[in-house]
């Protein structure tokens, strides 16, 4: 025991001997940098005392890389002997270029803040210039600033191997490592400040992230944006080199998970994103104090552009405004667009990407097609499109599917992605590309009431609608409840989400025992006759009642019975299976 006691100490001495000559140890090693690699061990930081007082303001040492960083003290509390400054109160500037200037040319600055006065940070700042300056403002630097809502400490990711802003790294399927979880919010432009002509603005202005059952995740996701311009109102010229905001939210979406199924390993799984278009609402009133944040002023010569160093406020709408403003009678809308995750792939974490109202049948980024837009799913999701805003925004569960739709959409159309083969979101986009061969259900309002009256199906995938069915033509009423989502808590679109997929269900059942009663062996669709959570009772609710619908169908046209087969597509398509129950 002496003995083993003895050659410990004799190793000591050792280790730290060959630690004199050892950078922090995780640098540039296969794992995730959490934070910023201290300065070698025995290398002499530089102390700065800007007014003299004895205590120091600042500190000068490097990091990774030989990379050299200015710490500055913005909360007075920093000592001789301190290595780092706090992320407390405290502004990091790291001179990724190595030209001896910190907060200049490709360099990166965070700031913490304490607004509360607790001793815990509440907000992070992040200002990133482009290495040279560029003609065009976008999307060259970035200014984001994440608030920690829910106390929970976690603010944006840096890669600390490469000094890069990495928002968007993840574990697993949308474990994201920047704070998008639970009740959070973040401001963010892809530009620099000094290109900026009033930082108390900003583009997603703000992006809201809500926890309803503070179960740490996020429920629902609001994006207000606030569209840049090169355009000075006050003077009324053109500046290619400045972006301007005009203090108006003219672009929206709003995403749900209406299943609550989100959860360890599926952090993020919104079912829908609704999104409103047009001149939008004026939120210049919205001013949120930034108590605790000014700068140390005696550092300012460190900063290109030190303005938001002097910030005093912020002007966004914040969780409790947002809604309000956004179906307040002031908001006005062109357009809204819906767009509805039909296979349940999406795990991304700002929203179920939208579609366009293009072409059906062209596929891939930048073809054309429903899918244009390069963050969109190829198939899988379902799209709708109000082009004039007549129904504004409100919702409705079609008779004919059972399924949620947007009120007022001249047109719709779901490319079909039965078994979820083609993803969208960061992680799978990549397996396995775009499929060749697709089915597609288009959707029409012909009436221009507001509803869906026109299906027409494409199900063998040759870009042809090879069946059309109109409810009008068959006299069905094509009116339904309508839902204002104004009115709507989180509770509500759970119970919405719940009676869908328990009424498509219970019609499935139905429709099975419609089948039998016409002699139809169901059992061939034993799967989808089993479901245990309310994503398997919609989806298979759905496509059960399908199969058995073209199964009688083809019964009734080998039969030659013409009236059946109209009993039969009327009860499909007002989920009314109980009208021919015997």
């Amino acid at each position: 025991m002496l003995k083993s006691i003895f050659l410990i100490f004799m190793l000591v001495p050792l280790l730290l001997q060959a630690q004199e000559q050892r950078n922090y140890w995780n640098q540039n090693l296969a794992i995730i940098p959490y934070r910023l690699p201290p300065p070698p061990i025995g290398y002499q930081v530089e102390y700065i005392d800007f007014d003299g007082d004895g205590k120091p303001d600042a500190i000068k040492s490097v990091t990774i890389n030989d990379t050299p960083i200015l710490w500055i003290d913005d909360d007075n509390n920093m000592q001789y002997g301190d290595l780092e400054g706090d992320i407390v109160n405290d502004c990091l500037l790291i001179d990724r270029n190595k030209d001896g200037v910190y907060g200049g040319p490709g360099d990166l600055i965070i700031k913490w803040c304490d607004t509360d006065g607790d001793g815990i940070a509440d907000l992070q700042l992040l200002v990133e210039y482009p290495e040279t300056d560029q003609e065009e403002v976008w999307p060259h630097g970035h200014y984001m600033w994440v608030m920690d809502t829910d106390g929970d400490q976690v603010f944006n990711y840096i890669d600390w191997n490469t000094m890069q802003l990495k928002a968007w790294e993840f574990s697993g399927t949308s474990d994201f490592i920047t704070d998008y979880s639970g009740k959070s919010l973040f401001i963010k432009v892809h530009a620099a400040t000094n290109r900026m002509d009033d930082l108390r603005f900003n583009w997603e202005n703000p992006f809201l992230f809500y926890d309803p059952d503070d179960d740490g995740l996020s429920e629902i996701a609001i994006r207000l944006v606030d569209s840049p311009r090169y355009f000075n109102d006050s003077t009324k010229v053109e500046n290619p080199k400045t972006m301007y905001f005009n203090g108006k939210i003219d672009w929206v979406s709003i995403s749900v998970d209406l299943d609550n199924d989100n959860g360890t390993g599926n952090e993020f799984d919104f079912d829908f994103t609704l999104n409103f278009r047009g001149e939008g609402f004026d939120y210049t009133d919205k001013v949120q104090p930034l108590p605790n944040f000014k700068g140390l002023a005696a550092a300012d010569s460190f900063f290109m552009d030190p303005r938001w160093r002097h910030l005093e406020e912020l002007i966004y709408p914040d969780h409790d405004q947002a809604l309000d403003l956004i179906f307040s009678d002031e908001a006005k809308w062109n357009s809204v667009y819906f767009v509805y995750d039909e296979d349940d792939d999406c795990h991304r974490w700002e929203r179920v990407e939208l579609l366009d109202p293009l072409d059906p049948f062209k596929i891939g980024t930048g073809k054309g097609g429903i899918d244009n837009n390069p963050q969109a799913d190829s198939s899988g999701d379902r799209g709708e499109w109000d082009m004039d805003n007549s129904g504004g925004g409100k919702l409705y569960i079609g008779k004919f599917d059972g399924r949620l739709h947007l009120y007022g959409a001249e047109w719709g159309c779901w490319r079909i992605d039965q078994q979820a083969r083609y993803y969208q979101g960061y992680n799978r986009t990549w397996k396995p590309g775009e499929p060749k061969v697709f089915a597609t259900v288009k959707y029409s309002d012909t009436n221009n009431n507001g509803f869906i009256d026109l299906i027409e199906y494409d199900m063998d995938g040759d870009q042809k609608f090879e069946e059309r069915v109109s409810l009008l033509e068959m006299g069905i009423d094509d009116r339904c409840e309508l839902y204002d989502p104004v009115t709507f808590e989180y509770k509500d679109y759970q119970q919405l989400k719940k009676a869908m997929a328990e009424n498509l269900w219970e019609q499935a059942h139905k429709a099975v025992r419609v089948a039998e009663q016409f002699g139809v062996n169901t059992s061939w669709y034993a799967k989808l006759k089993q479901a245990t959570s309310v994503r398997e009772k919609y989806h298979n609710g759905y496509w059960l009642q399908y199969y058995i619908y073209k199964d009688l169908q083809d019964l009734c046209l080998r039969t030659n019975n013409r009236e059946l087969l109209k009993q039969i597509t009327v009860a499909y398509f007002t989920s009314d299976w109980q009208s021919i129950l015997k």
